[in-house]
């Protein structure tokens, strides 16, 4: 074929066996995968194996296994089935692993053993960015996001959705039922084959709602009364306004604002970020080693005795406040609209009168001090106030930190805007890489394992992209002490 690209005759014999070296580039990232794992203390993690037994098969080294999961999620290849394939035609993982193909029952089996090992290997990576001064800022955004399990919605299991459904099955059983009847009075002959279809159908219904019964009863010893039947750890989450909820887990990153990497992440099943703030945000600042760090997250963290600690902890948090007064929808004055008054102890009104403090009350766990003036009963905007004969503001013992974090948030207009770019496309990212699916494997544990190579593939990934494949490799042959 003449004036076209011609490749090589596919029977042509070699002198000499190619080298796989020659076909990997310097820049190529395996060359930092295999950097980096060498250079992991594998035992001090935890993985197991590291000693090989005296007799028996020899197994495969855990390096190795490691290094064929971290290229695996560097390439959204995840699957252990998919990584044997890819281990006997890929020249890449030929040359990581030494030609060596594992089959997939002793991949999956090595990610499902070392779940600890291999979240250890991923807070270290951190470790190595923050030896490389990337973890210079002094700022991190801290959000959350509902990520799929293997469980179905059909397949999870709440009392309102199992009344429901046993009310459908009693309307479906009476309609066949109903149905049945009018083919006896119209059908000549009697019994005929639609009837007996539907008397099959309805045996069906009453074997449903009869397990339906058996699960209401496992129902009834959950703690939070939610039952899913393939993996039993996730939970049914709504997000972002839908009506529809999400079966799977809620992860929390915590991403520094300069250069885009993970500092620490979470797997929970609890379906809020209310209460998450402080824990993520104390692990975030020991993983950057910092003595002072501020966080930036959005009004779904918002919690006074979250925000408290965070500060006793050195912690800043700019955190908006969460708009869940109804008073502004029915047209009356929200808290806002009452000004404290730190000299004297005490609230102004918008008609300019003084609410004092009257008495201290415990809610929630909080110690609240009730304000409310004298005047309400003869005030001309009581209509716009409070339908009660009196307008009780109340407020926390400690909500001055709150009142200082508003000030900071108004002297930086930009916070969450820093927030979204920073912390949402990571998820983005993430969820891109693992399909529509998210996670393959089941209970809190594994899928937390999943989360850290993810993570890992993600922030090694970003360190590539900052430092180049060259200068990657050198550091991580240098840093570790």
């Amino acid at each position: 074929m003449k004036r076209f690209v011609e490749g090589d005759y596919r029977k042509q014999v070699a002198l000499l066996p190619e080298c796989v070296d020659d076909y990997i580039g310097q820049d190529n990232p395996v060359r930092v995968i295999d950097a980096f794992v060498d250079e992991l203390d594998l035992a001090e993690l935890g993985f197991n194996g590291t000693t090989p037994a005296a007799t028996g098969r020899p197994s495969y080294h855990p390096g190795v296994m490691l290094k064929i999961y971290v290229y695996g999620y560097l390439n959204r290849v995840p699957s252990s089935r998919r990584l044997e394939r890819e281990c006997q035609r890929n020249v890449e993982l030929m040359w990581l692993t030494g030609r060596l193909t594992p089959d997939f029952k002793t991949i999956a089996d090595f990610r499902r053993d070392n779940g600890p090992a291999i979240r250890n290997a991923c807070r270290r990576f951190v470790e190595l960015c923050r030896g490389l001064k990337l973890l210079c800022s002094d700022m991190v955004a801290i959000d959350g996001s509902k990520f799929k399990a293997v469980n179905s919605r059909d397949r999870n299991y709440t009392e309102g959705k199992i009344d429901k459904r046993q009310q459908q099955i009693e309307e479906s059983v009476q309609r066949y039922l109903d149905m049945i009847e009018t083919a006896d009075r119209t059908s000549p002959t009697g019994f005929d084959a639609r009837t007996e279809r539907l008397y099959e159908k309805i045996a069906i219904l009453r074997e449903q709602m009869r397990e339906l019964k058996r699960i209401k009863k496992q129902l009834k010893k959950q703690p939070d009364r939610q039952l899913s039947l393939t993996d039993p750890d996730p939970r049914s989450m709504t997000s972002g306004g839908k009506r529809t909820g999400t079966v799977g887990y809620n992860v929390q990153v915590a991403v520094d604002t300069k250069h885009h990497l993970i500092v620490e992440h979470d797997v929970t099943n609890v379906g809020g970020d209310h209460g998450q703030l402080s824990r993520i945000a104390a692990s975030a600042k020991k993983a950057m080693g910092k003595s002072k760090l501020k966080v930036l997250a959005d009004r779904g963290y918002f919690s006074g005795p979250d925000i408290r600690t965070c500060e006793l902890a050195g912690i800043t948090a700019y955190v908006p406040k969460s708009l869940t007064s109804a008073s502004r929808k029915k047209g009356l004055f929200t808290k806002r609209d009452f000004v404290y008054v730190p000299g004297k102890d005490e609230y102004r009104c918008p008609a300019g009168e003084h609410a004092i403090r009257r008495f201290t009350t415990v809610e929630h766990g909080m110690t609240l001090q009730v304000y409310w003036p004298s005047a309400c009963p003869r005030c001309p905007l009581k209509e716009r106030c409070s339908p009660s004969d009196y307008r009780r503001i109340r407020r926390w013992e400690h909500e001055h930190i709150l009142d200082a974090m508003q000030r900071r948030l108004d002297r930086m207009p930009d916070a969450m805007t820093i927030r979204r770019s920073t912390v949402e496309h990571v998820f983005g990212t993430l969820k891109h890489w693992m399909g529509a699916t998210h996670f393959l494997t089941r209970t809190l544990g594994r899928v937390s394992t999943e989360m850290s190579l993810q993570v890992l593939a993600y922030n090694l990934k970003r360190v590539i992209k900052i430092l180049g494949a060259g200068r990657a490799i050198r550091a991580a042959n240098t840093t570790w002490t």
